[in-house]
């Protein structure tokens, strides 16, 4: 017996000292600690070797005298309760003080660094879904003072500002905020420095206290004026081994080890930092351990009989209610503050609930703040786009699936019918169930026999009943008097004797209205007829109008152009567009709308309608549409020909499928993917195809309007210039052409710009800005850190200047480009962009150098 205890405490020894190896095992055990004092937390989280992963210990801290107290790590940051729902971590708020009669300070505000938590932790919950997970805000209050907040690890000031108070304000309890976006796993340090009050009129100095908070779960004025003392801020913790859920899948330390479980990108800055783990929809409880996630455990609504059903004027019916085992499951609980006066309905006990319906789904809020901020646990309520409205579902599945489970199913009680709703928002579409009592029922459709008659006939206002009205289970029924008869829902009965009279009435009435029915029709068809003739004359009006017959002439003196452009009948439009179906359009901008088409051959080409064109200018567009017919260069959008039998002439182009650069170029969810190869070679095709229009077609060309928009790439990501509708054709005894300016600002020509003197170097200098875009991924007008918005043209040459040229460069492209080819296109870029024209390249010289 003995050797058999000493067997058992070898191998309880053993796995012990296995566990202290396994800092990152998933593998938690009744060994390991679950609490300290009150606070409860689970896996990742730990105390002791083996308990926890790696960087989520935390220390328990015993008191004689006061209960133990929990703290992150080595014991520096003091936790004060543990979100495994939501992904926070409230700890108690870092402070840093300053007497009154200090001038400055310098003390350490929070130390992150190499910790898996973040003060700026966004989470992609969809790839074009984003929620921001962090809420916390350094406060200055006091008077006289300017603080600073540096981030230690980079040594750069993230934000500053000034705490003042007015001579006329008796107050002391002014402050000013400093904003922790941007800052991620890194050392923070406050420096106060106090500023002369008398210099500037201010009260006299006072003590300054600097505190982080979590601004939407303390009261700030409370804190202010010194009345609140029990507050929090809050740090959103997340998977730190690995950048994304994609690098982290399939390797051994991934942490979304449950089933039911789902892998979110951690984000800081639009950039991946890590992972967070979530249970399915349905599911609830702790992702990071095996079968950590559970279905959800629902109350039936029978059990919510004897409920508190009311806080203050609004109704809390089921599935919501204000008590455990009163709603259906904790996504429905609501709070009522009884302590304000009128008693206040509260919603993830942070916004106050102005108004529920269960009819329409939806749930009206209020936030002190200024705006909703939705959290994880609200996987069943979706935030609808600029209002203050949360739209509800019972389950995130259709009525199909929820039927499949009778237990869970909502909707099962007496005259309750189940139907599904698509809730939209900008976060895409979310597809769910909720109940509606059946026809002739009303009440609530989720509690047993909550759906109850309604008596149509107690409701005369509302009835369609010129008879005897009986209600019935759901129904009623609608009869006429002894003595009368008729239709007594459609109109009043008549007696009986009537009804000869009522008959003949009736015949002659139908016999007219056939009679008048028949003219109708005859008209009808006559007034087809001749709006038929009409739009066919007007359509030969517009053909001669807009000088079809002119380019006719100039289109077949080469056999080459007739056989490469047709003009096309109006008809041929309207069948290739289905006549110009909504569906079909590609685009809209400043000189039209451009429709996707299939012609009867089944080419697939792009048609442009474009806007109101002068009578003047139909000679230059029928003397355009000439030349550009002529065109044959495979980096220019091909012309097929065009329309002259509407008002306006439509162009037909070849259609390009893959976009344009500037979709390719600057994606909303993160950076570029083209290589500097294909950069390189986009670039040498658009100067080729613009050198092309300016010298070697048979009249010059000038674009007027260059930009990443108009240059299309195809399947193989070639470049293809388009959109000449701002484009002018210049005579070859001429250099120059003034106009009235014309352009996207960011690539337009200074020059241009003041003189109006349209010339080929108006071209050269908006393909420069093309070229910056290549170079560094920024678009022409764009927002830098701390800065209003810059022109990237003119911010490149400062930065050339102040001999700064790489710092605009893309991260891809100072990875893939040698330092030659860098310097070399950073040379070329600047000649480009010269204010002067006249010391600028041409684009055959740009060509040559690319």
């Amino acid at each position: 017996m003995r050797s058999v205890k000493i067997l058992l405490l070898l191998l309880t020894l053993t796995s012990i000292g296995s566990m202290r190896t396994e800092s990152t095992s998933t593998n938690t055990t009744l060994l390991c600690p679950k609490n300290c004092g009150t606070i409860s937390f689970e896996y990742p989280f730990g105390i002791g070797d083996g308990c926890f992963r790696t960087g989520f210990n935390l220390t328990c801290r015993n008191h004689s005298t006061s209960a133990p107290r929990l703290f992150l790590g080595d014991g520096t940051i003091e936790v004060t309760r543990i979100d495994m729902n939501q992904g926070f971590v409230y700890i108690k708020p870092p402070t840093v003080g300053m007497g009154v009669d200090d001038e400055s300070k310098r003390a350490s505000l929070i130390d992150l660094e190499n910790w898996p938590y973040s003060l700026d932790l966004m989470e992609r919950t969809a790839p074009r879904s984003y929620q921001g997970l962090t809420s916390t805000e350094a406060y200055v209050m006091g008077c006289s003072a300017m603080a600073k907040l540096v981030d230690l690890t980079t040594n750069k000031t993230i934000s500053t500002c000034l705490s003042l108070c007015a001579a006329n304000d008796s107050s002391l309890n002014r402050y000013c905020k400093l904003d922790l976006y941007f800052t991620n796993a890194t050392a923070l340090e406050i420096q106060l420095t106090r500023i002369n009050q008398t210099e500037l009129h201010l009260v006299n100095p006072s003590s300054i206290k600097v505190i982080m908070l979590d601004y939407r779960n303390n009261d700030l004025e409370g804190v202010l004026n010194g009345s609140t003392t029990n507050v929090e801020a809050t740090l959103a913790w997340y998977m730190n081994d690995h950048l994304s859920c994609e690098e982290a899948k399939n390797t051994n330390t991934y942490a979304c080890v449950s089933q039911n479980s789902l892998c979110h990108d951690a984000l800081h800055s639009s950039n991946s930092i890590g992972y967070l783990c979530r249970c399915s929809t349905n599911y609830q409880g702790n992702p990071y351990v095996h079968n950590g996630c559970q279905e959800k455990s629902l109350t039936p609504a029978a059990a919510a009989n004897g409920c508190v059903t009311k806080c203050g004027s609004i109704d809390v019916l089921f599935p919501f209610g204000l008590e455990k085992g009163c709603y259906r499951d904790d996504s429905f609980a609501l709070t009522c503050n009884t302590t304000s006066n009128p008693p206040t309905l509260l919603f993830e006990d942070e916004y106050t609930v102005t108004n529920i319906s269960l009819e329409e789904g939806q749930v009206e809020l209020e936030e002190k703040h200024g705006y909703i901020y939705m959290g994880n646990s609200t996987g069943t309520f979706v935030l609808l786009k600029e209002q203050a409205i949360v739209s509800w579902v019972i389950e995130m599945q259709t009525c199909e699936d929820a039927k499949k489970n009778m237990t869970t199913f909502a909707c099962g009680h007496a005259h309750s019918s189940c139907f599904d709703t698509t809730i939209t928002n900008d976060d895409g579409k979310f597809v769910g169930y909720r109940c509606k009592c059946s026809e002739g029922y009303q009440g609530n459709p989720y509690v047993p026999n909550g759906c109850t008659d309604i008596n149509e006939c107690s409701s005369p206002e509302k009835l369609l009943c010129y008879g005897i009205c009986n209600n019935t289970d759901g129904g009623y029924t609608c009869t006429c008097p002894a003595g009368t008869s008729g239709y007594p829902r459609l109109a009043p009965c008549i007696p009986i004797n009537k009804t000869h009279t009522l008959l003949l009435g009736v015949t002659i009435g139908v016999s007219n209205g056939l009679g008048l029915l028949l003219l109708c029709s005859s008209l009808l068809i006559l007034r087809r007829k001749w709006k038929k003739r009409k739009q066919k004359k007007i359509r030969k009006n517009n053909f001669h109008q807009n000088h079809g017959l002119l380019l006719q002439q100039l289109i077949s003196y080469s056999e080459d152009v007739s056989e490469r452009t047709k003009i096309f009948s109006l008809e041929e439009m309207e069948k290739a567009t289905n006549n110009f179906d909504e569906t079909r359009v590609l685009g809209r901008g400043g000189h039209g709308t451009v429709y996707k088409g299939i012609l009867s051959d089944q080419r697939v080409v792009a048609i442009k309608k474009s806007k109101n064109v002068k009578q003047s200018e139909i000679d230059q567009f029928i003397n355009e549409v000439a030349v550009l017919s002529q065109i044959n260069h495979g980096n220019i959008v091909k012309l097929f020909g065009c329309c002259l039998e509407t008002e306006v002439p439509l162009l037909i182009y070849e259609f390009i499928s893959n976009g344009t650069l500037l979709d390719h170029l600057h994606i909303p969810d993160g950076k570029s993917i083209l290589s500097w190869d294909d950069r390189l070679r986009i670039a040498v095709e658009a100067a080729g195809a613009l050198a092309y229009l300016h010298s070697a077609a048979s009249i010059s060309i000038f674009h007027r309007d260059v930009k990443s928009s108009n240059v299309l790439l195809d399947d193989h990501l070639t470049a293809k210039i388009s959109d000449f509708g701002s484009s002018r054709l210049i005579p070859l005894d001429q250099t120059h052409l003034v106009t009235g300016v014309q352009g996207t600002f960011g690539y337009l020509d200074p020059e241009y710009y003041h003189t109006s003197q349209l010339t080929e170097k108006s071209d050269v200098y908006s393909f420069g800005v093309i070229l910056l875009e290549l170079l560094t991924g920024k678009k022409p007008i764009f927002s830098a850190e701390c800065e209003d918005r810059l022109n990237l043209s003119m911010h490149f040459l400062q930065t050339v200047r102040e001999n700064r040229r790489f710092d605009l460069i893309d991260d891809l492209v100072m990875k893939e480009a040698t330092e030659e080819e860098l310097i070399d296109m950073i040379g070329l870029v600047e000649m480009c962009v010269r204010l002067k024209g006249a010391k600028r390249p041409t684009m055959k010289e740009v060509e040559y150098k690319l």
